[in-house]
């Protein structure tokens, strides 16, 4: 996948082109409210940017998990409406996104006009890439531009069916998560550290095997920093981990090792015997766990530790959160650790890119997200990045 190949639309002329945008709408929504406009704020730009230009926008994009074609559950006309008052524009919504009523909406749409096509999955054809209803997508626009890295590693007909059928351009979003990750990943500051947290080690074992062959320090926190603890021969309590991947933990630690890629485990931990909201919490070192015990988040020694890692390095990426930090008292551990990021990004001392579901619902807790260098809106692909695998979505428009 030659990166250096991806074009964007910049000097094109797009006056009266019906532009088809894959855009990632899929955003938390309750009885008909979008609850959280995030991505539809970071899309905004590139629809106004190509409305200004005199292009036809067209947008294309999934939402929710319907099963059995069109329902209103799972339609994007809240959406729609949401996207339009954030873009200051009148925004319509087409009852379908292939077909004589798709095509007419299409056909009405004057130049400078943006139509959010209906949820493409309320076809059986968007997730199976079917070459016919790829075609049907296809012919409603002159070309497609994809600005939607975070359904990137979907093969899918809006994600990738479309660029082999349509002059293909990557969006000015879909660019800057892949500059950002290219900045982190490819060619960095050294030295570089990551930050991998989460439940388990069993979903991110690609991404610590990949990412031990390119950052010199490798944090690990959240619960599956406790299988590595057991791997360590250390006593976890009642703590969450996968006994049967110790060994994998092991390899994972010995292949590090080789590569001069130093991991950094907590020196001391918050535990409690109940997890819940306001549970009596104590700070106890790793060899001091006892049986009753769950551990919930990384102690101030660790913080500590790890704050003074991030002062030597020039580079930081960061997937997931060091502790529970949904429950009050267990999110200080991660918080402490963002806001040092946070200053020295501030401070123009490192390159901060971070990512995933749960590390962005934890930096807004943290009130640091606006302060990194680039926050992903992304997760699985972003993760699929982490793990070196190549994104269809990607791929199609770089060849």
């Amino acid at each position: 996948m030659d990166l250096d190949k991806l074009k964007t639309t910049d000097g094109l002329d797009l006056s009266g082109k019906r532009v088809l945008v894959r855009a990632d709408l899929n955003v938390p929504a309750k009885n008909g409210v979008v609850t959280d406009a995030t991505r539809l704020e970071r899309v905004v730009p590139g629809l106004k940017s190509l409305a200004s230009r005199g292009a036809r926008v067209i947008v294309l994009s999934h939402f929710g998990r319907p099963k059995d074609g069109p329902d209103r559950e799972n339609s994007l006309a809240p959406v729609a409406a949401e996207l339009g008052k954030l873009a200051g524009l009148p925004v319509a919504l087409a009852p379908d996104c292939v077909g004589d009523a798709a095509g007419s909406a299409v056909t009405a749409l004057p130049n400078g006009g943006i139509i959010v096509l209906e949820n493409t999955r309320f076809h059986k054809g968007e997730e199976k890439n079917d070459p016919e209803f790829t075609k049907a997508l296809a012919a409603l626009g002159d070309i497609f531009v994809n600005d939607a890295f975070s359904a990137a590693h979907r093969a899918h007909a809006s994600t990738e069916g479309l660029a082999r059928l349509l002059p293909a351009y990557a969006g000015p979003l879909m660019m800057e998560e892949i500059n950002a990750l290219r900045k982190a990943l490819e060619n960095p500051k050294r030295p570089v550290a990551a930050v991998v947290g989460g439940a388990k080690v069993s979903t991110k074992i690609p991404v610590l095997t990949n990412l031990s062959a390119k950052v010199d320090k490798l944090i690990i926190g959240g619960g599956m920093a406790n299988t590595f603890l057991l791997a360590g021969g250390l006593e976890i309590g009642r703590s969450l981990a996968e006994p049967d991947l110790v060994e994998t933990a092991r390899e994972i630690m010995h292949a590090a090792k080789s590569r001069s890629c130093e991991i950094v485990l907590p020196q001391d931990l918050v535990v409690a015997e109940r997890f819940e909201a306001g549970a009596p919490a104590r700070t106890v070192l790793t060899t001091d766990v006892e049986p009753a015990d769950m551990i919930l988040d990384v102690g101030p020694k660790a913080v500590g530790h790890y704050v003074d890692v991030l002062s030597r390095c020039e580079t930081l990426l960061w997937n997931g959160p060091l502790g529970a930090f949904e429950i009050a008292p267990f999110g200080e551990g991660t918080f402490a650790l963002a806001r040092a990021a946070a200053e020295r990004t501030k401070a123009g001392t490192l390159v901060s890119v971070a990512g995933g579901g749960d590390t962005v619902a934890a930096l807004n807790a943290a009130g640091v997200t606006d302060d990194f260098t680039y926050v992903s809106s992304a997760g699985g692909a972003f993760l699929e990045w982490l793990e070196g695998r190549e994104l269809p979505g990607v791929a199609a428009l770089a060849k």
